[in-house]
C-alpha cells in the first residue's frame, strides 16, 4: 500500500513538472509523461493547437473550432483558470492486450466566449502514444445545436491512408502524399498518416461518442482535414439503399442538445514505429468505464463471454434449423463458443427457438441471431424483443443496417447497448461506423462491422487490403472482417495467409467466413482451434508495412503465436523469435506449399528464442506459428 501511495504522489508531482502554462502569453503547454510528446494551445483571439513529438510536428498550428448555434465560441476568448491533473491506471481489456494503461497529463481550460458570455472547458490530455482534446459546454434545460470545424493540419510529405464515406465504413484504403488529396475530400476516421523523415506514424480518430454526431474528416485541399459532423456527411450508398429520402432529409438536419454539451474525445494517435499505434489504448482510455449495475466485473462479468463464432454466409448451407444444429455441433467440434444466425430464424417458433438453444448448449456453444435496427427503433417493441430473446437462451444480437453517423443513430446504439445489457446479450453491430470506445463501457459489445469484410465479393486485391486493415481500421478497435476463406473469396491470397488473419484481424467475437465442415477438414484446423480472440500481449515487427505486410507475435497465456500475411510483391524477410521466454518450444507451423495457393505445408519443429526464422513469402502469401513451452 505504502509503495502504491508513493508512485501516485511520484505521478501529481510529474504531471506538474510536464506542464508550462503562461496566461500572460496565452500560452499553455502539455507534455506527455515521458516528455516526448508536447501539445501546445494557444487560448487568445482564436484556440490553436499544435502537436510535437521529439520536437518534430506531427500536427501543425491549427485553428479549433466549436459552434453552438451557429456561433463559433472558439474565437474571442477569456481564460478563466486552468487546472491540472493526471490519471494512472490499469484495467482487464478484451483486445489486443490485457491489461490496458491509463497514464496521462491533462488540463482543464476554462473559457469564456467573450461576445456570446458562453462558459465552457477545453479539456486536453498528453498520453506517452498520443494526445487528446474535447469542448464541454456548461448549459441548463434549453436545447442548443453544437457543430465543430477544428482542423488538423498535417507536415510536408506526410503519406496518408484514406477512404471516403461511399461506402460508409465499407471501403478500401488508398494512399497518397497529403500534397496530393484533393479539396473536398471525405476521409472516414481513423486516418492514418506516416510521418516524414521516418519520425513514425500518427492516427486521427474520436472516442467517447455519446448523446452527439459522429466525426468524419474533410480535407481542404492544403494538408488540412477538417472536423465535421454526422448531419453534414453524404449520405452513403448503403443508407441510400436502404432508407427513404425522407430519412436522408431528417438526418441531414443538423441535432439539438439539452443541457451541457460534451464533444467526444478528438485523438491523436502517435508512434515511432506500428507496435506502439497498434498497442494504444487511448480510445478505450477515454471512454467511461463500464457501470457495475450492468457490469458488476467489469469485462469479466460472467456471461461476457468472448470467443470464435461460425457463420452461414458465405460458404454454403442451408438456412434451416436443422442445418444450424449441424453449425452449432461443428462449433464445438472447433472448440468455438458461438453460432451467428441471419434473419431465416424468424420463420421458427418459440419451441424450434428453445430446441436449437438447448442442442447448441450441449456443445457450449451460444447462439446469436441477426436483427434490422430499423425495426428496433421503438424502445418499448426493441425491450419486448430481447427480453423475449433472453428468456428464450439466446446469447447474442447482430444488429445490422445503420450506415449513418447522425446523432439519432448514435442515440440508438446507445440505447440499444443499454438495452440488451439489462437482457445480459451480447451485441455484433453491422452496417456499423468505427467504434468509439463503446466497448468499453458496454463490454456485451463484442465486435462491429465498419470495416470492408470478407462479405465484398468485388474485392479483388485482398493481399494489400487485409495489409492495410492493421494499421488504419483496426486501430479504432474491434472489427468483424469474418476471417479465413479457402474458396474464391480469398482472391489473391493462399490459404495460410487466410489462417494467419485470423491472429491478426482479432476481435472479441471472431467470426469465421468458412464454413466449419471446412474447417474441420483443412490442414489448418489444429492451428485453427487454438487461435484466440483476445490477447495478453501483441507485437507488430519490423517487417511491417502498411499494405504490404503484417507480421504478428501475439501471446495468449503461455502460448506465442507469430503470424505473417504478405501483400501483392513476394519477399524474404527474417525473424527473430527472441519474444519467447526460456527453454524449448514445440511449433506447430503452417506455410505456404509453393506455386499452390490452395494448399498448406504443415510442420512440428522444436524452437528457442535464439533462433531466427527465414521466410520466402509468396504474393498473397502467409504464414503462422504456434509456440508451446516444452
Amino acid at each position: 500500500m505504502r509503495t502504491k501511495k508513493l508512485f501516485f504522489l511520484l505521478s501529481v508531482i510529474l504531471t506538474f513538472l510536464f506542464l508550462d502554462i503562461n496566461l500572460a502569453s496565452k500560452e499553455s503547454t502539455l507534455f506527455s509523461p515521458d516528455g516526448k510528446i508536447r501539445l501546445k494551445l494557444t487560448h487568445g483571439e482564436k484556440l490553436i493547437f499544435e502537436v510535437s513529438y521529439k520536437s518534430k510536428s506531427i500536427v501543425e498550428k491549427s485553428p479549433m473550432s466549436f459552434m453552438i448555434d451557429s456561433v463559433d465560441i472558439s474565437n474571442g476568448v477569456l481564460v478563466e483558470k486552468i487546472q491540472k491533473y493526471g490519471k494512472n491506471e490499469t484495467y482487464n481489456w478484451n483486445g489486443v492486450h490485457s491489461p490496458a494503461f491509463n497514464r496521462c497529463n491533462g488540463l482543464r481550460v476554462f473559457l469564456k466566449h467573450i461576445k456570446s458570455k458562453t462558459n465552457y472547458i477545453l479539456e486536453v490530455r498528453a498520453y506517452n502514444n498520443g494526445i487528446a482534446f474535447r469542448f464541454i459546454a456548461m448549459g441548463g434545460d434549453q436545447l442548443r445545436v453544437p457543430d465543430e470545424a477544428t482542423k488538423f493540419i498535417l507536415p510536408e510529405k506526410s503519406i496518408v491512408w484514406f477512404h471516403g464515406l461511399e461506402g460508409h465504413y465499407e471501403d478500401a484504403h488508398s494512399h497518397k502524399d497529403v500534397t496530393e488529396i484533393r479539396d473536398t475530400q471525405w476521409v472516414a476516421p481513423p486516418m492514418t498518416y506516416k510521418l516524414p523523415d521516418n519520425l513514425g506514424y500518427a492516427s486521427i480518430t474520436e472516442s467517447a461518442l455519446v448523446n452527439y454526431a459522429g466525426m468524419a474528416l474533410k480535407a481542404d485541399g492544403n494538408k488540412g482535414f477538417v472536423v465535421r459532423l454526422g448531419h453534414s456527411h453524404p449520405p452513403s450508398y448503403p443508407y441510400r439503399l436502404r432508407y427513404s429520402k425522407e430519412d436522408i432529409k431528417r438526418l441531414s438536419i443538423p441535432a439539438s442538445i439539452k443541457g451541457n454539451i460534451t464533444t467526444p474525445w478528438r485523438i491523436v494517435m502517435i508512434g515511432s514505429d506500428l507496435n506502439t499505434l497498434v498497442n494504444c489504448d487511448i480510445i478505450n482510455n477515454l471512454a467511461v468505464p463500464p457501470d457495475k449495475k450492468f457490469f458488476p466485473k467489469g469485462n469479466k462479468t460472467d456471461w461476457i463471454k468472448p470467443g470464435r463464432a461460425v457463420w452461414k454466409y458465405l460458404d454454403g448451407g442451408e438456412n434451416t434449423l436443422d442445418e444450424m444444429k449441424k453449425f452449432s455441433k461443428m462449433a464445438g467440434e472447433l472448440g468455438f463458443e458461438h453460432n451467428i444466425i441471419e434473419g431465416f430464424w424468424r420463420r421458427w417458433t418459440d419451441d424450434e427457438i428453445k430446441d436449437l438453444v438447448n442442442y447448441s448448449n450441449q456443445y457450449h456453444v451460444g447462439v446469436w441471431f441477426w436483427l434490422h435496427s430499423k425495426n428496433l427503433r421503438d424502445s418499448v417493441e426493441s425491450r419486448t424483443l430481447f427480453e423475449k430473446l433472453h428468456k428464450l437462451g439466446v446469447s447474442g444480437v447482430k444488429i445490422d443496417f445503420f450506415d449513418h453517423e447522425a446523432k439519432e443513430t448514435i442515440d440508438q446504439y446507445q440505447r440499444l447497448l443499454r438495452e440488451t445489457a439489462e437482457n445480459k446479450l451480447l451485441v455484433d453491430f453491422h452496417g456499423a461506423n468505427k467504434p468509439t470506445g463503446e466497448s468499453r463501457t458496454w463490454p456485451n459489445e463484442l465486435t462491429r462491422e465498419g470495416i470492408r469484410g470478407m462479405e465484398s465479393s468485388r474485392l479483388q486485391d485482398r493481399a494489400t487490403h487485409e495489409t492495410t486493415l492493421p494499421f488504419t481500421r483496426m486501430l479504432a478497435g474491434q472489427a468483424e472482417y469474418t476471417v479465413v476463406h479457402f474458396g474464391d473469396r480469398k482472391r489473391n491470397t493462399t490459404w495460410t495467409h487466410q489462417v494467419a488473419s485470423a491472429a491478426i484481424l482479432s476481435a472479441p467475437c471472431l467470426t469465421y467466413a468458412a464454413n466449419p465442415a471446412n474447417i474441420l477438414t483443412n490442414p489448418s484446423c489444429e492451428m485453427i482451434k487454438s487461435i484466440p480472440s483476445i490477447w495478453d500481449e501483441t507485437i507488430v515487427l519490423t517487417p511491417s508495412e502498411i499494405g504490404e505486410c503484417a507480421v504478428y507475435a501475439r501471446r495468449k497465456g503461455n502460448v506465442w503465436f507469430l503470424a505473417v500475411m504478405n501483400g501483392v510483391n513476394a519477399r524474404t524477410i527474417n525473424l527473430a523469435i527472441s519474444f519467447l521466454g526460456k527453454g524449448e518450444y514445440n511449433t506447430l507451423i503452417l506455410q505456404d506449399e509453393k506455386n499452390n495457393p490452395a494448399s498448406i505445408k504443415v510442420e512440428n519443429k522444436i524452437l528457442r528464442r535464439a533462433d531466427t526464422i527465414t521466410l520466402d513469402l509468396v504474393e498473397g502469401g502467409g504464414y503462422i506459428a504456434r509456440f508451446t513451452k516444452k
